[in-house]
């Protein structure tokens, strides 16, 4: 994992997230590029130069916002982007060769009860670029037990594991797959090929509706300090696809930062 992509919005969470993410870097030898992205609708007799001057404001602005952080030891880009978010982000992520995008829950909602508001929703729901989503207001430090928690164990995709091996790698991380068998279960879904194996320390396997059910049921007891969890169409996060903004009530975690994993198959 060499590539850290940072979005920023307007939250007052900016600062902290910024921060984790530069010391997330910092401890696994990682670059950062520090964006954001914006959109002008254009109208008929508005301002030519209404493009610059967003995009000099937007430059200034991440500058600005990087230099209130300690950044030694970290390579660091400030980039603005012109374009709609979704399309426009992997894009980027292409072109810069990014590993791995790290985002803040709610880059500017100011309801308490939503935990992924309508911008990281959006990155999190129609993208297949490896997350990490971070806690408001979380702090830094190494992973030492990790909860990878999924339906179906079957690897179709190739390195579609490797930002949970950089992370087992760097930090030595015990990791749990907790298998999760649904009522539509297929005797394959449990089938481990060696990368997993190899990744893994114990296994546990557990009857539940959903894998969004068993991981609230099972992440407590096994003392995880990072969640690992895999983008499917009706996988974790099926629960939560029926809007961009995801609310506290449906999930929360106020200390444990999620891991999102593009889809195995």
């Amino acid at each position: 994992m060499k590539t850290i992509l940072v979005p920023v919005g307007t939250s007052t969470n900016a600062q902290s997230h910024l921060k984790y993410a530069i010391d997330f870097a910092r401890a696994i030898s990682a670059k950062v590029f520090v964006v954001q992205i914006y959109n002008v609708y254009s109208k008929a007799g508005s301002m030519i130069k209404v493009d610059q001057i967003l995009e000099a404001e937007s430059k200034a602005f991440l500058e600005k916002h990087v230099a209130s952080i300690n950044t030694e030891g970290v390579e660091v880009h400030t980039k603005t982007y012109k374009g709609k978010l979704i399309k426009t982000l992997e894009r980027v992520c292409q072109d810069l060769e990014v590993d791995l995008v790290v985002l803040e829950p709610r880059t500017n909602s100011i309801k308490d009860e939503v935990y992924l508001g309508k911008t990281s929703g959006k990155i999190i729901k129609r993208t297949h670029i490896p997350a990490l989503i971070v806690p408001e207001g979380c702090e830094f430090k190494p992973y030492s037990n990790i909860l990878m928690a999924v339906k179906s164990a079957l690897i179709k995709k190739d390195r579609v594991l490797q930002p949970l091996k950089t992370i087992k790698a760097h930090f030595k991380s015990v990791v749990t797959l907790l298998l999760v068998k649904t009522p539509h279960h297929k005797e394959s879904d449990f089938e481990i090929n060696k990368e997993l194996e190899s990744i893994i320390s114990t296994t546990q396997i557990t009857e539940s509706p959903t894998t969004f059910m068993a991981v609230l049921e099972h992440h407590k007891e096994n003392e995880a300090d990072l969640l690992c969890v895999v983008r499917r169409k009706r996988g974790f996060f099926n629960k939560l696809w029926e809007k961009d903004t995801i609310l506290k009530k449906d999930f929360y975690t106020k200390t444990m930062p999620v891991l999102v994993l593009s889809e195995l198959k």
